[in-house]
């Protein structure tokens, strides 16, 4: 039927999705983005009734070794009316595409069927059936960019009531991006530790969005860019041991790389490296900014393309590999990287 993407669009079917819709895909990198926009989705549908007669909940796991499960509940019709939604999260290893295969042959589906995955490449899988079905629609969810960080922030600080300093916003929008529900519930601690006061400030942020989880990503891709293989692989230790997910780290190393290849662009066009980097939205953090001037000064745009392309394969195994050996792919294109950094430093 239709890929969604914009987010003004995204944001409107939300609200209410069409009757002409039957079958919703949401997916992609961020899977804090894709749990909310699923939840809003089935609310919506719902009216925010937890009615097991109008919706049921599955994960891939109910589908293991009853692959017709998917079907049965999605031809069920409530017994008093209304249309019965089906939320399908977490596939896993089940058959999901096998699953789907009748809701797709059938003329009429009545209930809602909303699958929630993880990143699909254009072409394949999941993401193939969902955009070339008539009935269907593909949402993807990707990263936040500064726009929609902007938006997160005021939703939040105009529902506790609060306004912020810039140079606060500045340091706040410069932690958060990787994970939508992550980066929401770090802005509604924000709100609640500055409640009663009026305004957020800089010493706000640091006190409760700056713990030691943030500003050790921070600290790894400013590493891994830098080429400093010691701290890359001791901050990469600290993070496993904090529980901070392998592929949370590996979504802020991709985002600094294509940072920087933006940068690299306008540095090459004749404009001043400290001027780019002054000049970033969403704002590089202060204390950031000499890093990431150096780093222009060692990443040309063909490597930061070969990084980058070792960064996508590595995220790539890190979700087809079981969570240890995930990790250590990662954290092996970490140092491979940061060992061409250091390199190219010389």
């Amino acid at each position: 039927m239709v890929a969604l993407k914009s987010a003004s669009e995204i944001d409107l079917f939300l609200r209410k999705a069409p009757a002409g819709a039957a079958l919703v895909l949401i997916f992609g990198t961020d899977d804090g983005l894709v749990a909310e926009r699923g939840r809003a989705l089935v609310k919506a549908a719902t009216g925010g009734v937890d009615d097991p007669f109008l919706l049921v909940k599955l994960s891939g796991s109910d589908l293991v070794g009853d692959a017709a499960r998917l079907a049965d509940e999605a031809f069920t019709l409530p017994m008093f009316g209304g249309r019965r939604v089906v939320w399908l999260r977490e596939p896993g290893r089940a058959n999901v595409a096998g699953a789907l295969e009748p809701l797709f042959e059938a003329a009429d589906l009545p209930s809602l069927v909303v699958v929630e995955a993880g990143d699909i490449k254009k072409g394949t899988g999941l993401r193939k059936l969902f955009e070339e079905h008539p009935r269907a629609v593909a949402i993807e969810c990707r990263a936040d960019d500064a726009q929609a960080l902007e938006r997160l922030i005021e939703e939040e600080l105009k529902r506790a009531g609060l306004t912020i300093d810039p140079d606060a916003r500045d340091a706040l929008e410069a932690q958060l991006g990787a994970d939508r529900m992550a980066s929401r519930g770090e802005v509604a601690k924000l709100c609640l530790y500055a409640h009663g006061r009026g305004r957020v400030t800089l010493d706000d942020v640091a006190a409760i969005v700056g713990d030691a989880s943030a500003f050790a990503v921070d600290e790894l891709v400013d590493a891994v860019a830098g080429g400093d293989l010691d701290t890359a692989d001791m901050v990469q230790w600290k993070l496993e041991k904090s529980g901070t997910p392998a592929h949370v780290a590996g979504l802020m190393v991709i985002r600094h790389f294509h940072a920087l290849s933006r940068m690299r662009a306008e540095v090459d066009a004749g404009q001043r490296t400290e001027s780019v980097v002054e000049g970033q939205r969403p704002p590089i953090f202060f204390k950031r900014r000499p890093a990431t001037i150096r780093q222009l000064g060692i990443w040309t745009q063909s490597r930061i393309d070969r990084a980058l392309g070792l960064l996508d394969q590595a995220m790539l195994q890190s979700r087809l590999k079981p969570p240890g050996l995930g990790s250590a792919a990662l954290s092996d294109t970490f140092l491979q990287i940061a060992r061409a950094a250091r390199a190219a430093r010389r």
